[in-house]
């Protein structure tokens, strides 16, 4: 997102993690939060930009820039400062940051909100852990007795163009013989 009048104003025309000046300033959204509000972004250098995006932190010196930027007014920028930290908390100066900050709850609460709604995501596995995906061909691993269908679906069945049940990591649904059934991740093999 381009930079208007009043990011640049509130960021100096510097970076507001690590105070650069740079040509190339960014107003970056600071995740789960979108970009519609100058509430929700924080300007940000090239260099801060592709270390983000690319979850790059290894040049812990370059990050030192954000035991300055968390005491910032803004919360956008005390929200992703957090993160990043704790990204890299570690390393002792990190930690150090962390424990030395008084944040809103409100500000830690949306620092973390990203990480939490990826670790609540459902994610379908086949019996050797393989991430499964809508519209994968698996295989059966053992003679299954399907319920209601007076069958037994022999080991090796192959059932194209999977659904998986949003709600049940440990379920998907697929067609053996005509009939849509609910298969037990822990049965089948992804066919690659």
């Amino acid at each position: 997102m381009a930079l208007n009048t009043a990011l640049q104003n509130r960021s100096n025309n510097v970076c507001e993690l690590c105070t650069e000046k740079d040509e190339n300033l960014t107003a970056y959204a600071v995740p789960p939060k979108n970009d519609d509000s100058n509430d929700n972004v924080v300007v940000v250098c090239s260099k801060c930009l592709a270390g983000i995006t690319a979850a790059d932190f290894s040049d812990s010196n370059h990050w030192r820039c954000l035991t300055g930027s968390i005491w910032n007014e803004v919360p956008a920028v005390q929200a992703l400062s957090y993160k990043l930290l704790g990204k890299l908390k570690s390393a002792d100066w990190a930690s150090e940051a962390l424990e030395s900050v008084f944040l809103e709850e409100a500000v830690i609460e949306w620092a973390n909100a990203e990480d939490e709604m990826e670790a609540s995501k459902v994610v379908h596995k086949d019996s050797f852990g393989v991430v499964l995906e809508a519209g994968d061909t698996v295989i059966l691993t053992q003679n299954l007795n399907v319920k209601g269908a007076n069958f037994i679906a022999p080991k090796g069945t192959i059932v194209r163009k999977i659904r998986l049940v949003a709600e049940n990591a440990e379920q998907i649904e697929g067609k053996i013989e005509g009939d849509t059934i609910v298969i037990l991740t822990k049965y089948v093999r992804k066919q690659v």
